[in-house]
């Protein structure tokens, strides 16, 4: 296992002039020994670039990839010792799968007595004990990605495993078995993990520090705590969270936020830059307020969509459209209605040039 430090930044194009040329804007970054981390966002976001130079497979056009503080920036990915796990299964269908397990340790030539010790160990952790002596060709796709997360599981030594969404195959009742399995297995195996996904819920419940990127830049790093109570970018805010956080844009001065027309004392003992900001609420924390209370705006709703367990609630302000996740009691609201809902308080987050004002 290794702790990684990156400081670089990647394009894919010569002599790049402007942001949207690089894949990779610059970034430093360090995943510890260890750790169990996510790289999350959108299709073009850089993340899969991001795994691959960590491999290997892409060298950075800047900068520089250390392992344990070696520079292993031209290294290959054997030479930096990393199991990769791609989208889709890469294994031998003529094979059984204790043979694909065994495969990545009889290449290192260990004894036959500890392969089979180990790919024993790596096939119970994947509930595949009793398929060992099966072929791979005649199991299903679930089963062949399962043989592939065993592959790169199975060397004790090596310095990460890098996953680039590896459930994209699986059916998705599954999907939530195969995360716990893995969550169960870093725990074990304390196996520095790095998986890459533009699913929140794949991130967030797999990782213990979930990177966030969007346009080729890392815009937080932090817990799912972190990304849900305090995202230190909009972006954050948007993308996580179903549906995601609620943004109104103002101005502040000595008075408080001024929102078309209503102005809003701040929050007790908060301090805002003058001018303009933007006001960042979770739908999970708007509540429904009395007439003309503080902190609180008068809106129309516009939906109101009761899902049993909760109703979600959307409401118009000045032509932008909050979501509220309230009791079932909102209910008996109905489209057309005036409500008043507090929107600034303890949980409130403001946000200047789209980044959290501290």
């Amino acid at each position: 296992m290794a702790r990684i430090e990156l400081d670089l930044a990647h394009a894919y194009k010569r002599d790049p002039q402007q942001d949207s040329d690089y894949a990779l804007l610059p970034l430093k970054m360090t995943f510890d020994d260890g750790g169990a981390y996510a790289l999350l966002g959108p299709s073009g976001c850089g993340k899969t670039t991001l795994l691959n130079i960590m491999s290997g497979l892409v060298t950075p056009s800047q900068g520089s990839v250390l392992f344990d503080g070696k520079d292993v920036t031209t290294a290959s990915p054997q030479q930096r010792n990393i199991a990769q796990v791609f989208q889709f299964p890469v294994i031998y269908d003529t094979m059984t799968v204790a043979e694909n397990l065994a495969f990545p340790l009889r290449n290192r030539k260990w004894p036959q007595a500890q392969i089979n010790k180990r790919v024993g160990e790596i096939a119970e952790m994947l509930e595949m004990s009793g398929q060992l002596n099966q072929r791979a060709a005649g199991l299903a796709a679930d089963a062949k990605q399962k043989i592939s997360l065993g592959r790169g599981l199975v060397r004790p030594d090596v310095s990460a495993v890098l996953f680039d969404e590896p459930l994209t195959v699986i059916d998705p009742h599954l999907k939530w078995q195969l995360r716990r399995k893995l969550k169960q297995i870093h725990h074990e195996l304390k196996l520095t993990l790095i998986y890459v996904t533009h699913d929140q819920v794949e991130a967030l419940t797999f990782a213990d520090q979930v990177v966030v990127m969007t346009r080729g830049r890392a815009v937080q790093v932090g817990t799912a705590a972190d990304l849900f109570e305090r995202p230190s970018h909009t972006f954050v805010g948007h993308f996580i969270g179903s549906p995601g956080m609620n943004f109104l844009a103002g101005n502040v001065d000595q008075e408080g936020m001024h929102l078309a027309g209503m102005t809003l004392p701040l929050p007790s003992g908060r301090r805002l830059p003058a001018g303009e900001i933007k006001l960042g609420i979770r739908p999970e924390y708007v509540t429904l307020a009395p007439a003309h209370a503080s902190g609180a705006l008068e809106m129309k709703v516009s939906q109101v969509q009761d899902v049993g367990t909760h109703v979600m609630l959307s409401a118009v302000f000045a032509g932008t459209t909050l979501k509220a996740r309230l009791s079932s009691d909102a209910a008996q609201l109905a489209p057309g209605d005036s409500v008043w809902l507090k929107v600034m308080g303890e949980h409130s987050c403001f946000y200047k040039n789209e980044e959290i004002v501290p």
